[in-house]
């Protein structure tokens, strides 16, 4: 009996690569909020973070010819969002009043508006919370490599090794910017972390720590 494939994901890029576009919609699914979650960490403005994962989305059908399963799709999906994100930061510095336009319908790809999910009520409160800000203020004053690494480890749950093709870095370096990261946030949120008045299930993930498992 044959083994299952460890990344049913590159099955479906597979089958996205021949024009399945139930297979397109799955990964969408998938992936929509982890995508929005990494977005909303990496531009200046989170506002634009679904336009960023909608763009990284239509990008990955426009690509779909060209993959080849040689790393996992998560790493293949987070190298798209991260370059779309550096470019949409360089195109800011050079047009700050300018905003990113969703390329909805381009290229003949599948139609998917992306709903953030997480905008719960009690992701709500947790946004207005000022320990929430708090924590977000200091992912966003990372270094964008540190941020990238700890978001992707945080977010995406990519191994150090596929963080580190994302990047273009070695596996040591990848290793030293994630605890570079933790360490500048831990050192950030002292104050808050040793005042009793964050809980304790907050403390890890705001110091890059295992996220829960994805529904």
């Amino acid at each position: 009996m044959a083994a299952a494939n460890p990344d049913p994901d590159a099955d479906l890029m597979l089958r996205v690569k021949c024009g399945d576009r139930a297979a397109f919609t799955e990964l969408v699914e998938k992936w929509r909020n982890p995508v929005i979650g990494f977005a909303c960490r990496t531009l200046p403005d989170p506002d634009e973070a679904e336009d960023l994962a909608q763009a990284t989305f239509v990008q990955l059908w426009r690509t779909a010819a060209r993959y080849e399963p040689s790393a996992r799709f998560s790493t293949f999906l987070f190298t798209i969002a991260r370059n779309l994100c550096l470019n949409e930061i360089r195109r800011r510095t050079r047009h700050p009043a300018d905003s990113l336009d969703a390329p909805a319908g381009e290229d003949d790809a599948p139609s998917h508006r992306i709903e953030d999910r997480q905008r719960s009520s009690a992701d709500a409160d947790l946004v207005r919370s000022e320990l929430f800000e708090k924590v977000e203020e200091a992912l966003r004053d990372l270094p964008e490599k540190q941020r990238t690494a700890l978001v992707l480890c945080r977010e995406g749950e990519l191994s150090y090794e596929e963080i580190a093709v994302v990047l273009g870095t070695s596996l040591q370096a990848t290793k030293s910017l994630i605890h570079r990261a933790r360490e500048t946030l831990k050192g950030r949120l002292k104050p808050y972390l040793g005042s009793g008045e964050w809980s304790r299930q907050e403390a890890p993930r705001a110091s890059g720590g295992s996220p829960p498992p994805r529904s």
